[in-house]
């Protein structure tokens, strides 16, 4: 963090805290005066109620216009715990195996040594596919078909469920493709129809024209501190197999282009990019995740069966890729606790994070149902959304966890 962020006056927070929460609010505000935040709002549930709903603000430094409760934001990569909750509700259907092969579903996903992949692997990026070896133009990635019909005749990096690196934008096209030949639905409609429109949430995987006008606009990523970490990072980032699964052959520079971030660019905030272009509010990601753990209006969005599949390690360590360890540990699609880099609440807690600091989570013992989205990318070793987690178990500090099945 440079030192004039540190100190700075903060905003006006907006909306607020139930008694026993307040010391979120004390972080969200720091977040602005120490750590850079531009823009933000963070969401908190805890058995079924909402406890803390507060924002703050610039969602868009070019026009001036304030954050405000019905705010959206990209993001990022928190679009696969979506992707995962989406997943799992076909599962309860009886429609998809988790540890059958994929082709079971999609036949033509068998050529190039593929036969073997199931959707645990997918989802646990252990599938051998962590980039797209295809060159693709920014208007075949969004056409959908270009990176199916690629995937499709792509060979593994490495023998499937053998070893495990990060899928950063594949893993959506795998996984929806799977989702649209079973359902007949693209994610991004499977999704909406399934859970957005039920429980009347603001979040989409495909965003429409009606809902632009809501969005943030998106800040290039704050100065990484020069760390050994931080070296390591970039060092990988700079690797071709790396550099080609984040940017598609330059069709979709991550994080930005030209100084502006990638994701800004309508065309593919409209796209379905189930891996990485969700965008939605804070408290309608906190309150999709609450319906994980908790009945809110109705049945749970979860079964108490498939949280406890899900909270099961599947990678973990050091990743083929080179990656260094930050302690990652993803379930079958969702993120679990990973300290140091991102703990949660607890070893009940599953979620997701996103590039630039985005995170929300479910946690079944608490009963909890956690967003933190905001415009302002952060570094590397962001701690804004680690120290808004930290302030919640403070404030939860004195209940007892239930525990899974709650």
């Amino acid at each position: 963090m440079t030192s004039e962020m540190v100190g700075r006056e903060a905003p006006a927070i907006h909306g607020g805290a139930e008694p026993g929460f307040g010391r979120i609010v004390d972080v969200f505000r720091d977040n602005f005066r120490d750590r850079g935040d531009v823009g933000a709002g963070c969401t908190v549930y805890v058995d079924g109620q909402k406890v803390v709903d507060i924002w703050a603000g610039v969602a868009d430094t070019r026009t001036g216009r304030a954050w405000d409760e019905h705010t959206a934001a990209v993001m990022f990569s928190c679009t696969k715990g979506i992707l995962a909750l989406c997943v799992y509700r076909l599962v309860e259907e009886g429609r998809l195996d988790l540890d059958v092969p994929l082709t079971t579903y999609w036949p033509e996903f068998a050529a190039a040594g593929k036969r073997t992949i199931t959707m645990r692997h997918v989802l646990a990026h252990r599938a051998g596919l962590p980039a797209l070896e295809a060159d693709l133009a920014r208007d075949e990635i969004c056409a959908w078909d270009p990176a199916i019909r690629a995937l499709e005749g792509q060979e593994p990096i490495w023998t499937p469920g053998t070893a495990h690196s990060y899928h950063p934008v594949t893993i959506g096209w795998i996984t929806g493709e799977v989702i649209r030949r079973i359902s007949g639905l693209t994610p991004g409609r499977f999704f909406r129809q399934t859970l957005v429109e039920p429980l009347g949430l603001d979040i989409w995987i495909g965003l429409p024209a009606s809902a632009r006008p809501t969005v943030a606009w998106m800040e290039p990523p704050l100065p990484d501190e020069d760390t050994p970490v931080t070296q390591a990072v970039a060092e990988v980032q700079a690797t071709p197999v790396v550099r080609q699964a984040m940017s598609m052959g330059g069709a979709m520079p991550f994080p930005t282009e030209n100084g502006i971030v990638t994701l800004n660019d309508p065309a593919l905030q409209a796209a379905e990019l189930p891996g990485v272009n969700g965008i939605g509010t804070p408290r309608s990601l906190a309150r999709l995740y609450a319906g994980c753990v908790t009945e809110i209006a109705g049945p749970r969005t979860l079964s108490a069966r498939s949280v406890t599949d899900a909270l099961v390690p599947q990678s973990w360590g050091q990743m083929a890729l080179g990656d260094p360890d930050l302690g990652q540990r993803w379930g079958t699609g969702f993120m679990l606790s990973s300290p140091p880099s991102r703990p949660m609440l607890s070893p009940h807690s599953f979620g997701h994070d996103g590039a630039g600091g985005q995170l929300g989570f479910a946690d079944e013992g608490y009963g909890v149902g956690f967003a933190y989205l905001s415009n302002q990318m952060g570094p590397v070793l962001d701690q804004r959304a680690n120290e808004l987690t930290r302030a919640l178990g403070d404030c939860l500090g004195a209940r007892t966890p239930a525990g899974p099945g709650r």
